[in-house]
């Protein structure tokens, strides 16, 4: 608890210097576009949330090293390792120059260097057949990147609203933290809990008025840790189920996949071109229907902060239950297909203009 209130101060105080002194550093750290498909803000901000984020983490890791000498700096390791593709992330948020093709590039140079200083790789997905094929070190080191690369993609993609992205990496850690204190691995421990502290540390400035994004260095930076921890988790602890992360991670996880099948097979166009019909710009645009075609700022952030409560519960409806059923993989996996056929269902719902009731939201 230590480590986690660190980490909450620090990275508290390091995004409250930046709302505060916006002003200052605007010209290049602000998001000033207002009229993209995906944007939902009515005034230029900041969008380097991420380096309190980051500099919770390096605190709190460095403390806990300090006062506790041994496995706890891996966390500093695995912090060391996310540097390319925070990096990555963080210049495009400075620059706009970065192409997604490098920052990928750098989320799968982080992941290698994770395997490089801490040998974290995917050793198991139980299935049988794959299994024995990741015995053999290049396809399991090539699937952990893919899948490392993946996950720092799926948590940008879902960082579209006011606290979603934050609280939905909040419940993840707390998982992940959950599940290492049951089997007794410290290091993830330690490390899930240092994010809850960092990111709450954020999303109090984030949420519900939108003084902060994540910007692409946050949201690449989560996603990575979320990626490499749970990947150690199940690596080092053979007790637990490697259908967990697939069910904990999976509304992320599905959002990058439906999103990829619905530009390339559907729409016909490239998988990397960017739209305004993820489900959670559906919801804004459909469900919170009352503010639709309004451009005055009040109305723009509450019905962005109300987008987001929306989604924190699907993200929970498989969280919960992985965090419970962590260790029984059949269960995971008929959650996992329970969670896939809801989201699809309720995503062709909205998008055909028939959202369910309980859903609609209007302005008295």
């Amino acid at each position: 608890m230590l480590n986690l209130t660190l980490a909450l101060v620090v990275s508290f105080v390091t995004t409250l210097l930046i709302v505060r002194y916006a002003h200052v550093h605007a010209h290049f750290s602000s998001d000033s576009d207002t009229r993209g498909v995906q944007k939902v803000h009515a005034h230029p901000v900041p969008r380097v949330g991420g380096l309190g984020i980051m500099l919770g983490l390096l605190a709190a890791g460095t403390f806990a090293t300090l006062r506790y000498p041994g496995p706890l700096k891996d966390v500093l390791l695995l912090a060391a390792a996310a540097a390319p593709v925070f990096l990555g992330g963080f210049t495009e948020d400075i620059t706009k120059r970065v192409s997604p093709r490098l920052r990928l590039l750098c989320a799968m140079a982080s992941a290698l260097v994770a395997y490089w200083v801490l040998g974290i790789h995917i050793n198991r997905v139980d299935i049988a057949p794959i299994d024995h094929l990741l015995a053999i070190p290049v396809i399991s080191i090539t699937l952990t990147v893919i899948c490392t690369a993946a996950m720092t993609n799926a948590i940008n993609i879902i960082d579209g609203f006011n606290g979603l992205a934050a609280m939905v990496s909040i419940f993840m850690f707390m998982s992940l933290g959950y599940v290492a204190f049951q089997v007794g691995d410290s290091v993830v421990l330690s490390a899930a809990m240092m994010m809850v502290g960092a990111v709450f540390g954020f999303f109090i400035l984030n949420y519900p008025n939108g003084l902060i994004f994540l910007g692409d260095g946050g949201a690449y930076f989560l996603g990575f840790m979320l990626a490499e921890l749970a990947i150690l988790l199940v690596m080092r602890n053979p007790m637990v189920s490697a259908w967990y992360p697939a069910l904990m991670l999976i509304y992320p996880i599905f959002e990058v996949c439906f999103s990829i099948y619905r530009r390339r097979f559907v729409r016909g166009v490239s998988p990397s071109m960017p739209d305004g019909v993820h489900l959670h710009m559906l919801i804004y645009k459909r469900v919170l229907r009352w503010a639709v075609g309004s451009q005055i700022a009040a109305q723009l952030a509450r019905r962005n902060s109300m987008t987001s409560p929306y989604l924190w519960v699907l993200c929970l409806s498989a969280v919960v239950p992985a965090t419970i059923f962590w260790r029984h993989g059949g269960l995971l996996a008929g959650c996992c297909l329970v969670f896939v056929v809801i989201y699809v269902w309720l995503y062709r719902r909205i998008v055909r203009f028939r959202s369910p009731r309980w859903m609609v939201f209007k302005k008295k």
